[in-house]
């Protein structure tokens, strides 16, 4: 996990690979849109595969540690 860092100062502190200004969610974001990790590395080559795994792990850990609270609507 030391490849994820969160500075207030950058992004708004969003969590983001260390040494860049490319937040996990972003990663993410590629991926969900159907982006390979080879075609991120490629696209972006100062990232690594590693660094892309460790965005993808990170945000496993974070919705692991999810509560979900369940609540009554009243009409």
């Amino acid at each position: 996990m030391n490849r994820i860092a969160s500075d207030p100062q950058i992004l708004g502190g969003k969590p983001c690979i260390q040494g860049t200004r490319i937040s996990v969610e972003m990663v993410l974001e590629w991926m969900g849109s159907g982006a390979s990790l080879e075609e991120i590395v490629r696209n972006y080559p100062h990232l690594s595969a590693e660094d892309v795994a460790a965005a993808i792990q990170f945000a496993v850990q974070s919705v692991n540690h999810e509560i979900v609270a369940a609540a009554e609507v009243i009409p």
